[in-house]
């Protein structure tokens, strides 16, 4: 009789796997019609400065996710922390559910009373940009913490590293600051800085998922990274993010953040991994309470679901490709705008560095007699999409017109940034011909 609904079950099972692959190979089918390259239409030429850059397969993973019917966290989400911590050359990848909400992670792992004397508490200070954007600031001013502003360079967008001693006080903990547009910022004395002072270092990594610094990664030089997956960057989950760090105790602190805040780390839907569920004291909680349900931080639940996993797993494959694509759309464009040069200003990489370009900055210089507004406005009319540099310089936004904050030198650098700067776009979706209609175009508006 067992051997009976045994064989049952085996043939259910079989059926069923004929059935997903069907569906599968017809998804494929389907994805190929439905979602052809899209092709450069010189009659109604559009430009998009972003946007997804996806295949049959990407489509594929996402519909074999969803015949699981595991809607939370699973199979896919492990399969691709796994794999990105290695691409990304560390050993620990906590998937979120936004770039923004690794941040708010990232930062508040490191508000953890188990970090000791190394805990950021209210009114500590946090060094970073005024040239960015918000929620790599937004995390520190939540928890009470003073961002310290500094000026960026130009043309690399980074931050102005000779200001970084003058920034420094008694009460300074961390640096935090994002790559800027996939440029890194200059790691050897940010990381140097850090170390000297011990000083936490969160790189935001959201734009700059590929770069390397000094032929290392950008994020490993840090406590911990973030990335983004949204649909604009190198690789899209729709949303989505991670966390990523080489310590252990950190990953933990962070994964308790991301998960309610909880002092335990079992797997959703397993029990008991520390062999002492019910045998330990915490706080006046009863001897034996439940570890699942002990809550050692005030936390949020902030995991993807296992379908856009999904999505991650199928485009992290591809990686590499668009990041060629995005070099070879940036490279396009500045060779096709080198001669504008008295009257545009172009991007610099950093030193001792190979960006993975988000995308291509460029500002109208104060001798060259362009307005920005007006040709961001030109631009856009024939289809060419652009977007402003962030935030610009941020204590000129509205938001942070009463934040407590402190400024160190001046901020003539992101008040010219506000003002002049602008980025085309450099995503793998474009071919030759889009970048040969924006140089014909800024050309145009440039004369």
């Amino acid at each position: 009789m067992l051997l009976a609904v045994a064989t049952e079950e085996t043939v259910k099972k079989s059926r069923a796997d004929e059935l997903r692959a069907e569906i599968l190979d017809l998804t494929l089918e389907y994805a190929e019609e439905a979602f052809p390259p899209p092709a450069f239409n010189p009659e109604a030429p559009v430009v998009p400065v972003s946007g997804r850059a996806y295949d049959g397969d990407d489509v594929a993973t996402l519909v074999d996710s969803s015949l699981d019917f595991w809607l939370t966290t699973g199979r896919f989400a492990h399969e691709f922390e796994r794999a990105f911590a290695k691409r990304m050359g560390l050993r620990h990848c906590l998937l979120v559910n936004s770039g923004s909400s690794a941040n708010l992670v990232a930062f508040s792992a490191l508000t953890s009373p188990k970090l000791g004397d190394r805990q950021i508490l209210p009114g500590d200070e946090v060094i970073t940009t005024a040239t960015g954007f918000p929620t790599t600031v937004n995390p520190a001013i939540q928890y009470g913490a003073v961002p310290v502003f500094v000026d960026v360079d130009v043309p690399t967008y980074n931050i102005d590293v000779s200001r970084l001693e003058e920034a420094l006080s008694p009460k300074t903990k961390a640096v935090m600051v994002a790559h800027t547009l996939g440029n890194p910022f200059d790691l050897a004395a940010v990381s140097a800085f850090c170390r000297e002072h011990g000083l936490w270092l969160i790189e935001d990594c959201c734009d700059a998922v590929g770069a390397r610094y000094d032929g290392k990664p950008v994020g490993t030089f840090g406590d911990l990274a973030t990335t983004s997956f949204y649909p604009a960057h190198h690789i899209t989950m729709g949303e989505g993010g991670a966390v990523l760090c080489n310590q252990g105790a950190i990953k933990v602190l962070a994964e308790s953040f991301r998960d309610w805040g909880r002092d335990c780390w079992c797997e959703p839907g397993k029990d008991n991994t520390c062999g002492k569920r019910f045998d330990q004291q915490f706080g006046t909680l009863p001897q034996g309470y439940d570890h699942k349900y002990v809550y050692s931080h005030i936390g949020y639940n902030l995991k993807v679901t296992d379908m856009q996993a999904a999505v991650g797993v199928a485009q992290l494959k591809k990686l590499d490709g668009f990041i060629e694509a995005r070099t070879r759309n940036f490279n396009h464009l500045y060779e096709g705008l080198s001669d504008l040069q008295d009257r545009l200003l172009l991007p610099e990489a950093t030193p001792n560095s190979e960006p993975s370009w988000f995308g291509f900055p460029v500002a109208v210089t104060r001798e060259g007699g362009l307005d920005r507004n007006a040709m961001v406005r030109a631009l856009n009319e024939r289809g060419i999409g652009t977007r402003l540099v962030f935030a610009g310089n941020l204590l000129r936004q509205p938001a942070y017109a009463d934040t407590a904050h402190r400024v160190v030198g001046s901020l003539d650098n992101a008040d010219f940034v506000m003002e002049n700067a602008f980025w085309l776009g450099v995503f793998p979706g474009l071919t030759d011909a889009h970048i040969d209609y924006v140089v014909d175009v800024v050309h145009e508006l440039a004369a």
